[in-house]
């Protein structure tokens, strides 16, 4: 089957093969025929080296297919049945998920060590435990989620990261206040959910903080109130709250310094909600001081800070309501031989999210 595959960490073009095979089927374990795929930052930040992630490998996690094959011991999932990928499964055991935060559960990152494609030259990891940018791939059954026949396989893959990711931020883990003053820093297709997320709970002002005009303009049509580029931050951060700063500020970049800034523009007593995934060796620096002095809340959100499974549920039914626009996030459509492409569209900030119809 063919597969997008990275040899070394820090090359930039991925090589299409159609020599690799999808390994690791059986007992607790599903065979999915992946449809489409979305391309996320984290897929970069991986073949960069920013996130941790052995090599030779497959990118992709935000992905979503048909069930073609169910192992032994697996219930409900049947072949046929339409999923969402989810790149991070809940065991349901554990002391995360005991105390209710599934989304801390360590077991999905078990399979990321674990090669899941073979060809020839040898075995492949798949990102994340997962690796979408393929045909097919064997998850454990826990990673297939039923989505309902009338949710299109490119809303599923959407719903299967950036969009869960995003609205999680603002409805968990922020739980915005209606009326209240929101930024959000990186308006990519996870801070774009963001503002969805934070217009859904009432908020007041949102101001999207991009440096590419055409993902300012898309802010605007989803939600936000107004969108600058980074050096008029400043100036919004004056005219909207007389200089106080944001009741809360979203940082969807993964850089300490953007995470400073967001720091800087949000109000004493505020919450900066981080949602960027950085690198280990990317410190944010803040002084003792001004943490005691201005007591704002620093909320880290993985994965949307939630249930992601509940998520998933919440999430079409707003997008069924018309309460959310996951269609218009896709800005791009390419098949897996334009992988390449998707990359320099996501590299230079010109999509929101690129479909990999497969």
């Amino acid at each position: 089957m063919r597969a997008a595959v990275l040899h070394e960490i820090g090359q930039e073009k991925l090589e299409i093969l159609d020599d690799v095979e999808a390994t690791g089927f059986g007992p607790g374990k599903v065979r999915i025929r992946v449809r489409a795929t979305g391309l996320c930052h984290s897929d970069l930040s991986a073949m960069s080296g920013v996130l941790p992630q052995p090599a030779p490998f497959v990118p992709g996690h935000e992905g979503a297919g048909e069930i073609i094959e169910v192992g032994e011991g697996v219930s409900g999932l049947n072949p046929g049945d339409r999923v969402v990928v989810c790149w991070l499964p809940a065991c349901g055991t554990c002391p995360a998920c005991k105390r209710g935060q599934p989304h801390l559960c360590l077991a999905g990152f078990m399979n990321a060590g674990t090669p899941n494609y073979r060809r020839p030259a040898g075995d492949l990891f798949g990102f994340a435990g997962t690796g979408t940018f393929a045909e097919e791939v064997v998850v454990d059954a826990r990673c297939a989620v039923p989505v309902p026949d009338d949710v299109p396989f490119d809303i599923a893959a959407l719903i299967g990261c950036g969009v869960t990711t995003g609205l999680g931020a603002a409805l968990n883990t922020a739980d915005v206040e209606a009326g209240a003053s929101v930024a959000v820093i990186g308006c990519g297709g996870v801070g774009i959910s963001a503002i969805q997320g934070a217009r859904l709970k009432g908020a007041a002002d949102i101001v999207a903080v991009d440096p590419v005009a055409g993902r300012r303009e898309a802010a605007l049509r989803f939600g936000a109130t107004r969108a600058v580029a980074p050096d008029e931050l400043a100036d919004a951060k004056q005219q909207i709250t007389g200089g106080e700063g944001f009741d809360y500020v979203f940082e969807v970049v993964g850089k300490s310094a953007t995470a400073r800034t967001a720091y800087e523009t949000t109000r004493r007593g505020g919450t900066l909600v981080v949602v960027g995934a950085g690198a280990m060796d990317d410190f944010l620096q803040l002084s003792m001081f001004e943490l005691f002095f201005d007591e704002k809340r620093i909320l880290p959100s993985m994965y949307g800070g939630g249930d992601v499974l509940r998520a998933y549920e919440r999430t079409i039914a707003l997008w069924r309501a018309g309460r959310i626009d996951l269609a218009g996030l896709i800005t791009h459509r390419v098949p897996l031989a334009g992988i390449n492409e998707a990359l320099d569209q996501m590299r230079t900030g010109t999509s929101l999210r690129t479909c990999i119809e497969i």
